[in-house]
């Protein structure tokens, strides 16, 4: 197989050594690259119940298969650890121009190891490896460390960083490279507990590709299809909360006020009309140009500016459709640029918004319902749209500042239990990680993802929201989002569809141009294999059952596998999909359909037989479930 480096390197912080590592043939052909290879190491390399704080977790750095070839939006690079949010599978996807970096130095793949007993940053120039102290980098927010670091080694090194969240180990912290966040799960904290400040990547080899000539048409071919598309006419035009407004108005699933609403009714009741979270209102306003991932032709994402007023000097990468939501209608605010200040703290802080955020949202109805004192709350008067405290009160989460920041620091699960007083019937997390921005209940094919997902609570394990919403993605059509038939197989066809792209290193907005068929030219053209789709899905599902694995071997089961109580018990209260939710039977039955076309036990185990059937024949004698 050609496009690939068939390296790794290996960095041992207790040792303060490194090594470069063979990376074995039959991982190539089983896992190909990224999500894929990434999950391999961090199943082979953690061992079973690891503390996600142990030295011994390792932190896995994988860039997609296709990333660094040219090839329009293939740009992501996967991060896989322990997470210390859930206790489970850790995964975290960016476009990072870090992974390209990797990927001409030499490396498909970084497994870091060890505590350091001093802060440090790696230091990567193809071969040359080094471990530098980065006293002088601990405390710094992350642009000011990456400033740093290329000051002291130039302005084409490629940089990962921490900011102080992870030097505190807050669990919602994440990793920022170049602004662009591997923000789930809590890599920033990992990274942390090791006493690593950064990672900086300088690469100038030539990576071998199967066929330049074909590889230089299909970059032709796919940046045509790319042009010609209507996706790249929104996505420059307004970014991924494009459809923002359509989500509150015409199918009633942004929640709002920690779920107590799922159109951000009172947003529309004023202003003539216009909620000044849509894109449509502050695009073309606040943005002053675009920041886009490695080789992508197609940018959503932008740099925003407050020029003037009470938040002028706000800059930020932003504001996603998921923090229109955490940072906007989850906190009861229809201020745009209070979502901007508050993206701004969370991004320089090194935090994940939207667990911040939806964090935020439930200490706020905490406070409304008495379970939360001023004095528990640092003397912040915290309701629902009262946009000072919103922005005082993340400053003492990101900075685990005061009782407050104690509280939230670690997300909301951890808060309620830390709360008890029955906080725990408004929470809006599954597996600890907090929901993003689609109300289940109106969604229930989503809402069957969210439960099941390895990592907790996410829209992108799966991509579930987009066929539910429109009723029809690839070869499946005639999508009802209030039923509750066919959801197994709608969800296992998605999860097995989107690792595939992770694994690739394909941005999923761009998903709908090439879905699969589309990519294996490219594909052929890079590694000089030939791929059909059936055989990508395999691959995909191979690698989705690996990572089901770690979990059991983890000790998750079908309990793990839930809903939050308001999802469960509490319809949605207003907008057009008012009265709808997801009983509790509703959800089993979807559970039984689900694991039953994934080939796993009714505990949510995959069998022993299924796991031979993908090539995990190890795996199937020490973790498979029978019949």
């Amino acid at each position: 197989m050609k496009g690939i480096t068939r390296k790794m390197l290996w960095v041992d912080l207790s040792k303060g050594k490194s090594e470069i590592r063979e990376i074995p043939p039959e991982i190539y052909e089983k896992y190909l690259g990224g999500l894929g290879i990434a999950t391999r190491l961090l199943f082979d390399v953690a061992p079973t119940g690891v503390d996600p704080f142990s030295p011994d977790n390792p932190l896995i750095i994988a860039p997609g298969l296709l990333v660094g070839s040219g090839l329009p939006t293939a740009s992501k690079t996967t991060v896989t650890f322990k997470s210390p949010e859930t206790n489970a599978f850790g995964r975290s996807v960016s476009g990072a121009y870090l992974g390209v970096a990797m990927k001409k130095a030499g490396y498909d793949a970084m497994v870091i190891v060890g505590k350091s007993e001093k802060p440090v940053y790696l230091m990567i120039e193809d071969d040359k490896v080094e471990i530098k102290d980065a006293s002088h980098l601990w405390g710094k927010n992350v642009i000011e460390a990456q400033k740093i670091i290329r000051e002291e080694l130039g302005k084409d090194f490629r940089t990962g960083v921490i900011g102080p969240a992870g030097e505190k180990l807050l669990k919602i912290s994440d990793i920022d490279f170049e602004e662009r966040q591997s923000a789930r799960g809590g890599g920033g904290a990992v990274m942390g507990s090791k006493m690593l400040k950064a990672i900086a990547v300088k690469g100038t080899k030539n990576v071998e590709y199967a066929d330049k000539s074909a590889l230089t048409e299909e970059i032709k071919k796919w940046n045509n299809l790319i042009n010609s598309s209507e996706a790249k006419r929104l996505d420059m035009s307004y970014g991924s909360g494009e459809f923002y407004t359509w989500m509150n108005k015409e199918r009633g699933v942004f929640p709002t006020k920690n779920w107590n609403e799922s159109y951000f009714e009172e947003a529309y009741n004023s202003k003539d009309g216009v909620s000044h979270l849509d894109p449509y209102y502050w695009a073309p306003k606040y943005t002053k140009g675009y920041h886009p991932c490695p080789n992508c032709t197609k940018p959503c994402g932008r740099y925003v500016k407050i020029e003037e007023g009470k938040y002028a000097g706000t800059e930020v990468d932003g504001v996603e459709y998921e923090l229109l939501y955490s940072l906007g209608g989850d906190l009861g605010i229809d201020n745009i640029e209070v979502s901007m200040k508050l993206n701004e703290i969370c991004d320089k802080a090194g935090v994940d918004g939207i667990s911040a955020g939806v964090t935020l949202a439930w200490a706020m109805e905490a406070y409304e319902k008495g379970l939360l004192t001023k004095e528990d709350t640092d003397g912040i008067d915290l309701r629902f749209g009262n946009e000072d405290a919103a922005i005082e009160a993340m400053e003492k989460i990101v900075n685990r500042e005061g009782k407050l920041g104690e509280l939230l620091a670690d997300g909301e699960k951890i808060a309620a239990k830390k709360l008890g007083k029955g906080s725990d019937k408004f929470t809006t997390e599954v597996k600890g990680l907090e929901m993003p921005a689609y109300d289940v209940r109106g969604l229930k094919g989503m809402a069957l993802a969210e439960a099941v997902s390895v990592r907790g609570a996410c829209h992108l394990t799966g991509g579930i929201y987009g066929p539910e919403l429109t009723g029809s993605f690839w070869k499946m059509s005639d999508i009802d989002r209030f039923s509750t038939e066919w959801k197994g197989y709608e969800v296992k066809t998605g999860e097995d569809f989107m690792t595939v792209y992770d694994t690739l290193g394909m941005c999923k907005f761009s998903r709908g141009i090439f879905l699969i068929e589309g990519l294996l030219d490219g594909v052929k053209a890079v590694t000089g294999e030939d791929f059909d789709v059936a055989t990508m899905m395999i691959i995909g599902e191979r690698i989705y059952n690996l990572q089901r694995l770690y979990n059991v071997r983890e000790g998750l089961t079908r309990k793990d596998d839930y809903l939050p109580y308001r999802v469960t018990h509490d319809p949605i209260s207003n907008g057009v999909s008012k009265g709808h939710y997801v009983k509790e039977e509703e959800l089993q039955n979807m559970l039984d359909q689900y694991y039953m076309v994934r080939g796993w036990s009714k505990d949510g185990i995959p069998t022993k037989m299924h796991l031979f059937e993908l090539g995990l024949e190890k795996e199937a004698e020490e973790l498979g479930a029978n019949i």
